[in-house]
């Protein structure tokens, strides 16, 4: 099937085609037909599938079709006239016709961007993204222009609906994009008000990972009679990626089998997600002294210098992202050829869409993560989500000391905590410091931590707060690997950090660096 086919306005087909698209995606042919025809949407797919074109066009195709005669001036120009005649000028609010929803503000800005693709041939359809981490005086610049598209992150959203600056009595069509991640994100309660300031006769289009549980609730209950468009569900098999396990014994290993995997010679560009900010910024810091072009990308960064180190990337000037769960999704660089977990996430859904940033488009892809042994159970909870099983695989010159304990082990119901009597299915903590990942630490209820690390809700390993493993409350000893790091990874006790081999020595020197990244 062909753009033209799908029924779509030339000016939209032409400027598709100059975005290299060559024809439409699955979801792209089911979705675009049903909503130029009006229907509500609640679509099922997995990222990459083409998902923002599929919301997008027939939008687009809707106000192409009913495009106003332009009246010479913009709202910002009227105002500038009325100025310029003495008179008053009070901030009119803007009144979108299209409202997207997104959690991140990367997703934001790649949709905004998107948009400015498909409507390089339109006139007078200006789209802008409303976000947090950008400026009040230039969204509000933005918002005088009364843009017919507005993206935006729900939590600014509200604020400049709570201040008079939004009006939707104007919306047509209202679409929440991975709306999934928005309800895992705590977005919930402000998407309800959003949507109950909209006009009922609104058209609405949901987009998820899944369409069960809260978020299958929530979209019964904002659209009316919606076609139902399931194309992959989060845990289908990622065929065109080709993922593995690479066991490690401690974060000095972890290091060294990165820097291999770094240097493979098919390696165009690829990203490297850790669990906590302090960690991508350190490990980029290593990879630059070690002659890598990186940069790292988390939500401490403001959105200036987030945008910069995106643009760097589909540029091709940055080789490798070292970044948290905030590029997860809404990065789309048909570059990226291999995705490594330098940790693992903390919920399996991020797992496939971190990986999901290689392998775009129908590309081929290669997905490593690697895994400390006491991290098998979190290994066994995606394969479980994902409904396969991921190979592991053992690099020459890389070997492992250890062995990971049978996947087959564990007993059914068993779970971390239920005793350390060597049964199959458990490992036993008893070994002297330094033999053992936690030394002689019992194994807690959820977790892996030794005694004296106090656990808060959202514990995984060590205490795992929002964005990381574990606070800076927790304390740091010798046998620990996240929860405590040991000696071999980045601090020992008290936060001093020693001379050990690995990208984490100190001193931060090119000598230090390249015992690790050396020249090979």
């Amino acid at each position: 099937m062909s753009f033209e086919a799908l029924g779509l306005h030339a000016s939209i087909v032409k400027a598709v085609f100059q975005a290299g698209y060559e024809k439409p995606t699955p979801v792209q042919e089911q979705a675009v037909p049903a909503a130029i025809a009006g229907r509500d949407l609640l679509v099922s797919s997995q990222t990459g599938s083409g998902k923002t074109a599929a919301f997008m066009l027939p939008a687009l195709n809707k106000f192409a079709n009913t495009e106003p005669v332009s009246t010479g001036r913009t709202p910002a120009q009227e105002a500038q006239a009325a100025r310029a005649r003495g008179e008053r000028v009070r901030f009119k609010a803007a009144q979108p016709k299209m409202l997207v929803l997104t959690p991140t503000r990367e997703l934001a800005l790649q949709v905004t961007n998107a948009t400015e693709q498909y409507t390089s041939h339109m006139r007078r359809i200006r789209a802008v993204s409303i976000l947090g981490g950008m400026p009040y005086p230039k969204q509000m610049q933005l918002l005088a222009k009364n843009p017919e598209i507005l993206v935006a992150t729900p939590g600014r959203l509200i604020d400049h609906m709570e201040s008079g600056k939004i009006d939707f009595s104007q919306l047509e069509i209202l679409v929440l994009d991975e709306a999934d991640r928005m309800l895992d994100m705590g977005f919930i309660e402000d998407i309800e008000k959003i949507v109950a300031a909209t006009p009922e006769s609104r058209q609405t289009m949901l987009f998820s990972a899944t369409l069960d549980g809260v978020v299958g609730n929530m979209a019964r209950r904002i659209t009316k009679d919606p076609m139902v468009i399931q194309i992959a569900s989060s845990t289908k098999r990622h065929e065109n990626i080709a993922q593995k396990v690479h066991f490690v014994d401690d974060l000095s290993h972890k290091n060294r089998l990165l820097d291999h995997l770094l240097r493979d010679d098919t390696l165009d560009q690829a990203v490297v997600f850790t669990a906590t900010k302090r960690d991508a910024d350190m490990i980029a810091d290593r990879l630059n002294i070690a002659g890598f072009a990186a940069a790292a990308l988390h939500g401490d960064m403001h959105q200036g210098a987030r945008n910069r180190t995106l643009d760097s990337l589909r540029r091709g000037q940055v080789k490798v992202l070292v970044a948290t769960d905030v590029a997860a999704r809404g990065i789309d660089v048909p570059n990226i050829t291999h995705v490594v977990n330098y940790d693992l996430p903390k919920f399996p859904e991020d797992y496939v869409h971190r990986i999901g940033r290689t392998g775009r488009a129908g590309r081929n892809g290669i997905a490593v993560s690697l895994v400390n042994h006491a991290e098998s159970m979190n290994v066994r909870r995606i394969e479980r989500f994902t409904k396969q099983t991921i190979p592991v695989d053992v690099v020459e010159g890389f070997e492992p000391k250890r062995s990971p304990a049978p996947r087959s082990a564990a007993r059914p119901g068993w779970k971390p905590g239920d005793g350390r009597n060597g049964k199959p299915g458990q490992r036993s903590f008893h070994k002297p410091a330094g033999e053992g990942y936690r030394g002689d630490a019992p194994r807690r209820e959820g977790g892996y931590r030794s005694e004296g690390a106090p656990r808060s809700e959202g514990g995984y390993q060590g205490q795992r707060r929002e964005g990381g493993y574990r606070t800076e409350s927790v304390p740091r000893s010798e046998g620990g690997y996240q929860g405590q790091r040991r000696e071999g990874g980045y601090r020992s006790e008290g936060g001093q950090r020693r001379e050990r081999s690995g990208f984490g020595a100190h001193p931060r020197s090119a000598d230090s660096a390249r015992r690790t990244f050396g020249d090979r």
